[in-house]
């Protein structure tokens, strides 16, 4: 049984902190609980729960920028920014029905914590591209801050990028300044259908290279497969753009515009990993696999895995595996394939299968001891969410 602790304060938040270091008690961390699954299973005794530090503390739209705790809800965010015609440049995912939870339970600190960002990845940038500034507490029991609420705010180490992604193991959050940008007028997809991978890799290759400002380019195998491209923007610019890629495309194949809420629901689904969560995949008996990878070798790196399903994002630049549950859950071949051209993550997958194999991609020598530095530079004792990402650390 696993006693939770549950701050309403950044103070209260502190003292916890500071009474499991002086205790050597190892802490669990987590906001919402949306994303518990994501990792290495916890063997903690005591878990911190954040999700009372919550609320938007700033926001100043003509300025661009939102502040929150680490324990608001990232729908709550969203609707906030919607009413002012604003979003998250980069998309970050709804992962909760993915990993077997309720949508909506995620929060902001957990979207910073995981790195987690959408389609529009290849434009936008990664979620730590939009964190300005943070306030944290390291494993010490140290309330410590870093940025602000400028783009250049940085001098000497960028602890911004640091913290972001590295899934509570550096520090527990407690507030969050970010950049937010304007919503689109219009959404646009243009879609063709029936090309093998290899030929929609060149596809999306080459409306990424186009003068057109694409937001988001993703491939759907099946019968027929499906290829993505989408337009964002005001709606004469859009119109643009969409008669200049139809054109440019005209010798592949028919080519389809879906635009509006069709538009929005479809990549709302690529972002949140629709294609593998609700096709039927159980999380007990089906893994989920999260593989970046060379635009150049995904085809043939496909071609060697045996997938129930998957679909590709990032221009084929991002591949989402469905593997079974079975023995390793595929991570021997996957991690054999990818080589040195990628990294894979096991984003989903039984306990057992999580706790026997690597979750993040194995990392060389000389980086897993610069990783561990980093850890015990924030915290010593390791009790914060301790193996994690990789044991000892």
């Amino acid at each position: 049984m696993v006693d939770v602790l549950k701050p309403d304060t950044v103070e209260h938040a502190v003292h916890a902190i500071q009474w499991a270091a002086a205790e050597d008690h190892l802490l669990e961390l987590y906001g919402g609980g949306s994303k518990r699954a994501l990792g290495r299973p916890s063997q903690t005794a005591y878990a911190l729960d954040l999700s009372m530090l919550s609320g938007i503390g700033l926001y100043e739209p003509e300025e661009l920028v939102m502040s929150a705790a680490p324990g608001t809800l990232l729908a709550e965010i969203q609707s906030a920014l919607a009413d002012k015609g604003q979003r998250l440049a980069f998309e970050p995912p709804d992962l909760g029905p993915l990993l077997g939870r309720p949508p909506g339970t995620g929060t902001i600190g957990g979207v910073f914590s995981c790195n987690l960002s959408g389609p529009a990845r290849v434009v936008a940038g990664a979620a730590r591209d939009h964190l300005l500034g943070l306030h944290a507490i390291n494993g010490r029991g140290e309330a410590f801050k870093t940025g602000g609420r400028v783009v250049k705010n940085v001098t000497g180490y960028d602890l911004c990028k640091l913290v972001t992604g590295s899934f509570g193991t550096l520090a527990a959050l407690t507030d969050l300044t970010f950049k937010v940008l304007p919503a689109p007028e219009t959404t646009r997809t243009l879609t063709v259908e029936g090309l093998e991978f290899d030929r929609a890799v060149g596809v999306m290759t080459q409306a990424l290279n186009s003068p057109h400002d694409v937001s988001g380019v993703a491939y759907l195998p099946g019968d027929p497969s499906t290829t993505l491209i989408r337009l964002e923007g005001f709606g004469p610019s859009v119109q643009a753009r969409s008669d200049g890629l139809t054109d440019l495309l005209a010798s592949v194949g028919q080519v389809r515009a879906i635009e509006g809420e069709e538009a929005i629901e479809q990549w709302r689904s690529i972002r949140d990993v629709g294609p593998l969560s609700t096709a039927g995949h159980d999380v007990s008996d089906t893994a989920i696999w999260r593989v970046s990878i060379a635009v150049t070798d995904a085809p043939a790196f496909i071609g060697s895995i045996d997938a129930k399903a998957w679909f590709a994002d990032w221009g084929g630049g991002l591949l989402w595996l469905a593997t079974s549950s079975d023995g390793d859950a595929g991570a021997a071949a996957i991690r054999s394939a990818l080589a040195d051209n990628g990294h894979a993550t096991l984003i989903r997958a039984p306990e057992p299968v999580r706790a026997a194999q690597p979750v993040f991609q194995p990392q060389p020598a000389p980086l897993a001891a610069l990783s561990k530095r980093v850890k015990e530079s924030f915290d010593p004792k390791g009790i914060l969410n301790p193996g994690r990402m990789y044991p000892g650390i």
